[in-house]
């Protein structure tokens, strides 16, 4: 048998058809890579090919606590080797800390919420002291909107660090971030793949709230908050219960410095996300490494972001061959 073109290192199957159609559609040969567990001999020799990780930092919501040590194991062992990575082992570490996603956005000039890291649940209450209510609570390591609150006041936040509903985070770090009013009950997030803006969707947070991932196995619905998909499922939502829609023709000064993030940091493939405020100004809060798609997003876009993907992981073969 040949040696597959490209791998894709995940942990959620769920999440991965829309990927695999897209790979049918433009004829690359893939491979999955579930890890979740599993024997790694460091003595062996990685097979040929471009290798793409699109590890999730909510893994370990899945009983996948594993994926993010295992990843970390084998992409350190591919780059070892010299094999092609497409969101390789440094960036992993940004899909896993949002602390590290801040810092990087601050560095590259891009504006960001003011935020605090609390390292341990004892910490909380000091961290928060100087921000005024209203205020958020999030996990450094995130995804589908973990451990992430509004608090009207400190008090409210003493008795929920105090009481059995207190989340503890994955890695023991909770951020305090200031509670930003929206221009419109909207966040942004803008697609880009291999160094190009691919399309920039609007989430609902009326109705969404902070559980605003797109993937159509993620899709709830506000009135139940039920699964509106079962897994492998391939109709898109009705509009009713759709939480996303097209940014059409969204062209904004931001967009080039993403992409200059992107590139300086060797995001390949990302979603950024973004609020406008209320008071003027544009904040990033989020990069997300392992992306996903909603399927009535790809109905109306002008290109669709999977095949876009599929082809850039296409185009890398002879340069890694």
């Amino acid at each position: 048998m040949s040696t597959p073109t490209v791998y894709a290192l995940h942990e959620n199957p769920e999440w991965f058809p829309p990927f695999a159609r897209a790979f049918e559609a433009e004829g690359v040969h893939v491979e999955e890579w579930l890890l979740t567990d599993g024997v790694l001999d460091l003595d062996s020799v990685p097979p040929e090919g471009i290798f793409w990780s699109r590890i999730s930092a909510s893994s370990h919501t899945r009983d996948h606590g594993l994926s993010k040590d295992y990843a970390r194991a084998v992409l350190s062992w591919l780059e070892a080797h010299g094999r092609r990575t497409v969101n390789g082992r440094r960036v992993l570490e940004l899909e896993m800390s949002k602390v590290d996603q801040l810092t990087a956005l601050r560095a590259a000039g891009i504006d960001t919420p003011r935020t605090v890291a609390a390292v341990g649940r004892h910490q909380i209450l000091a961290a928060a002291k100087e921000f005024p209510a209203p205020f958020i609570t999030k996990h450094n390591q995130g995804g589908k909107g973990l451990g992430v609150r509004k608090f009207e006041s400190h008090g409210e936040l003493a008795d929920y660090v105090a009481s059995e509903e207190f989340e503890e985070p994955a890695d023991g770090i909770t951020l305090i971030q200031e509670y930003i009013v929206a221009a419109e009950p909207f966040i942004t997030r803008a697609e880009i793949v291999g160094g190009e803006f691919v399309y920039a969707i609007k989430a609902d947070t009326a109705r969404g709230g902070f559980q605003l991932c797109p993937a159509d196995a993620c899709a709830i619905d506000p009135s139940t908050g039920k699964p509106i998909m079962p897994p492998g499922a391939t109709i898109a939502p009705d509009a009713d219960t759709q939480l996303f829609s097209l940014r059409e023709d969204f062209d904004h000064p931001v967009i080039g410095k993403y992409l200059e993030f992107a590139r300086r940091n060797r995001l390949e493939v990302c979603g950024i996300e973004f609020i406008e405020a209320a008071d003027g100004r544009l904040l990033t809060y989020d990069v997300n490494t392992n992306t996903n798609y909603n399927a009535a997003i790809e109905a109306v876009a002008p290109r669709s972001a999977p095949r876009a993907l599929a082809r850039y992981l296409a185009s890398l073969v002879p340069a890694a061959e």
